[in-house]
């Protein structure tokens, strides 16, 4: 029970710095002028990171340990918002986007050594009712981060974006100076709840992940050996799966903000527009703990979420306005048992 605790309070963690960046899209847009493009430059750094710290990742992991490599994530997340100070200071977007960076990569190891867990501290028949329950501790911290993060960065949105595009010389600078310093102290107190809670994690009893080096035959009882990821089908296959998921549940997520405001809707509405998905996607995770394994097997929930997700883009691509938001919306719920569905099958095939 406190190694789910503490993992369910991880992600809630991983969900607050995440979805932020969905609050931060349109921050900075209305605080560079951006385009939308440049924009989302912010998403892109943070899952850019993955993308070159994933495999990393495993090899930093060998070398501390499950447990102290959730230490360093956390010191690394902490540090990575820690950018974000000088980066308003200098009125630098690329700075930002080195922070934002940082943060993603902090997360790409804190996910590696995390996840596990949840796989093996009970049946792996149930393991997508626990990896449900930590989803709904990080989709309860993306749901508020919109109302915390979107109260603090974007209070006044529309009119301080007509400020700053029609201002000019140290006029244009003070207001910068103004908006951007928004972020100073909600990233400082938030590296500050991360450090403490890396000295929580190292004095915390946690059992340790031995990564099994070898697969044994069990008719023969000789090692097999495999020299490619092609031989790991379900491995490969569940890989892919989650490419695409994660596209998804990005696209419902972070871009369904400037989506909305793209329809004409006043961007001090859309802002909160992400709490919309990722309630869809709480509902899913409710779902998934009271169903699985009981009355839903985690292969069929996964066959129902993706044909769910195939009827609700369909409709949201026909429809237009708040009708094709609230379907965009409707892909949290679709999204939400992908990877509970997904991820423990692929740890032990």
């Amino acid at each position: 029970m406190v190694p789910l605790i503490t993992i369910c309070a991880l992600f809630f963690i991983f969900g607050f710095i995440t979805w932020a960046n969905g609050t931060l899209i349109p921050f900075f847009k209305m605080s560079f002028s951006l385009s939308d493009g440049e924009a989302f430059l912010v998403a892109t750094a943070s899952y850019m990171a993955y993308f070159f710290l994933a495999i990393p990742s495993s090899w930093i992991l060998k070398q501390t340990g499950f447990k102290n490599g959730i230490v360093l994530g956390l010191v690394v997340l902490a540090l990575g918002g820690l950018i974000f100070i000088p980066a308003a200071n200098s009125h630098s977007f690329g700075l930002f986007l080195t922070g934002i960076f940082v943060q993603g990569a902090s997360l790409a190891l804190l996910q590696t050594a995390v996840n596990p867990y949840l796989s093996i501290i009970g049946p792996i028949e149930s393991a997508a009712k626990r990896i449900s329950m930590a989803g709904i501790c990080n989709k309860f911290a993306g749901m508020i981060v919109p109302f915390i993060m979107g109260t603090l960065f974007l209070k006044n949105a529309g009119e301080v974006e007509a400020k700053i595009q029609a201002a000019t010389g140290d006029a244009k600078l003070q207001l910068l100076n103004d908006v951007l310093s928004r972020v100073n102290t909600p990233y400082i107190v938030l590296a500050v709840i991360f450090i403490l809670f890396a000295v929580f994690v190292k004095f915390l009893h946690l059992p340790e992940i031995q990564p099994e080096e070898d697969v044994i035959d069990e008719a023969s009882g000789q090692v097999i050996q495999h020299k490619s990821i092609f031989q790991f089908p379900h491995l490969f296959l569940g890989a892919l799966c989650i490419f695409v998921y994660v596209a998804a549940e990005v696209m419902a997520g972070d871009i369904i903000g400037v989506y909305g405001k793209e329809l004409g809707i006043s961007p001090d509405i859309s802002k909160y527009f992400t709490s919309l998905t990722l309630t869809g996607m709480l509902i899913g995770y409710v779902i998934g703990i009271i169903t699985i394994p009981k009355y839903l097997s985690q292969q069929k929930a996964l066959r129902i979420c993706a044909l769910l997700g195939i009827l609700f883009s369909v409709i949201a691509y026909l429809s237009s306005g708040y009708t094709a938001v609230v379907f965009i919306a409707l892909l949290g719920l679709a999204n939400s048992l992908m990877w509970p569905a997904i991820f423990p099958w692929e740890l032990i095939i």
